[in-house]
């Protein structure tokens, strides 16, 4: 049986307004974000059968507005969350901005084994999320499915269809570095797709028609 699912980016965060945060999982949104949250939730024109969330708390707000629209209505969480690489210490009292010399070296390294300082996410640990979730979505009776997640975990998704990759190598590594950088998800944005019975995954363009502020309509 085919299903439609929404991939849905959490709205602006703290991190990514390059406010200080505390840990990867605890950056909540701004009040931008609150109100891209609003516009994702009246994108839907039918209620979904399934609404599967991150843990981090980014994307558990930005799904709110629907399931409180929706309620009563089927929710879950699944380890969809953001790919942190980095050791959570990094993330007490800083920005992104003075995080990023540790990000750059990371990416460097291009090691899909390593997990910085011991305590990052893996490149690997990532992939495997990736096809754990993918496996998840093809077990799944219900016809439409709402999923709140990240940036970089969605474009893993993505990348990862549209090649066929499957395996950790630093080549795998560094294409999906080239990848990420050059496809522009933004916050609140919605990738639609249809899984079908014969396997296939089928993508719409990411959608931000929902989004006046994208748009220009409504001041900052």
């Amino acid at each position: 049986m085919s299903k439609e699912v929404w991939f849905i980016r959490h709205g602006e965060s703290v991190s990514n307004a390059n406010l200080p945060t505390t840990h990867p999982a605890a950056s909540e949104l701004t009040e931008k974000g609150q109100r891209e949250a609003e516009y994702v939730s009246q994108a839907f024109t039918r209620k979904p059968a399934l609404i599967v969330v991150s843990p981090y708390i980014r994307a558990r707000q930005t799904a709110v507005p629907t399931i409180n629209r929706f309620n009563p209505v089927n929710v879950t969480e699944w380890p969809i969350h953001e790919f942190s690489y980095l050791h959570p210490e990094r993330y007490k009292g800083t920005t992104g901005q003075e995080r990023w010399p540790e990000a750059k070296a990371y990416w460097e390294r291009m090691d899909p084994l390593e997990k910085e300082g011991d305590a990052g996410e893996s490149f690997a640990e990532l992939l495997e999320r990736v096809l754990a979730m993918e496996e998840q979505l093809r077990q799944q009776q219900a016809p439409f499915i709402a999923i709140f997640s990240h940036g970089l975990f969605l474009r893993a998704f993505l990348w990862m269809t549209l090649t066929g990759i499957r395996e950790a190598t630093n080549r795998a590594m560094e294409r999906y570095l080239f990848f990420s950088r050059g496809i522009s998800m933004p916050n609140g944005s919605i990738l639609k797709t249809r899984f079908e019975a014969d396997g296939r995954i089928l993508f719409s363009p990411f959608d931000t028609a929902h989004l006046p502020e994208k748009l220009g309509l409504v001041d900052e």
